[in-house]
């Protein structure tokens, strides 16, 4: 075995010794941190519940939901958006007063736009709070400002959004400059509300 071949062996174990150290190193750092990035996690669904549901005493995650089967009822009004979970909020005495549906809408400007939105058994919307969004700075990101004050305490079976000021309770005002965050998140809060109407068995008359 002549020396270059010597040389390039002696290089390959040692750049395979590399990456399995790497390999290692990367596995260990995952391990370390996964449990606490879960626990993030918990913490900011938990907080996010509590935000659109201030009065359940508790939440439980509801058995029997499943993705797909949502998406079938979504897929003829509402294709663009994903009801990734839905949360029993319960009362002191265990009853279901409500729910938080975990909304993600495919038609932000800047990406998906992820939030929970708080229904009541009567079809009222508590509210909605937002858990991911890439929009623009100074305008699209301002739905955090602009429209989640808006969907507090309101009971709509639809809303709308305008850009000349809303008059009626299933009007929201559109954020300046932003109209395709609004539409957005608007049709993101109808898709939920469209959900708990036909699945969850309730709504506001």
């Amino acid at each position: 075995m002549n020396d270059e071949i010597k040389s390039m062996l002696k290089d390959a174990g040692i750049i395979v010794a590399i990456t399995l150290i790497a390999g290692l190193v990367l596995g260990g750092v995952y391990q370390l941190t996964k449990e606490p990035i879960e626990e993030q996690k918990r913490i900011k669904k938990a907080n996010a519940c509590k935000e659109v549901y201030a009065e359940a005493a508790s939440f439980t995650e509801m058995a029997d939901f499943d993705t797909e089967a949502a998406a079938s009822v979504l897929a003829a009004e509402y294709p663009s958006q994903d009801i990734d979970e839905v949360m029993e909020a319960v009362d002191g005495s265990g009853n279901t007063i409500g729910y938080v549906l975990t909304v993600t809408t495919h038609e932000g400007y800047g990406g998906d736009i992820q939030f929970t939105m708080g229904v009541t058994d009567e079809g009222m919307l508590n509210g909605i709070s937002i858990l991911s969004i890439s929009e623009t700075a100074g305008l699209g990101m301002r739905a955090e400002e602009v429209l989640k004050p808006q969907f507090a305490g309101k009971s709509a079976e639809k809303y709308e959004y305008t850009k000349t000021g809303a008059v009626s309770e299933g009007q929201i005002d559109a954020i300046s400059g932003a109209t395709i965050t609004t539409n957005a998140v608007v049709n993101g809060v109808n898709a939920g509300l469209y959900y708990f109407q036909n699945t969850l068995g309730g709504g506001a008359e």
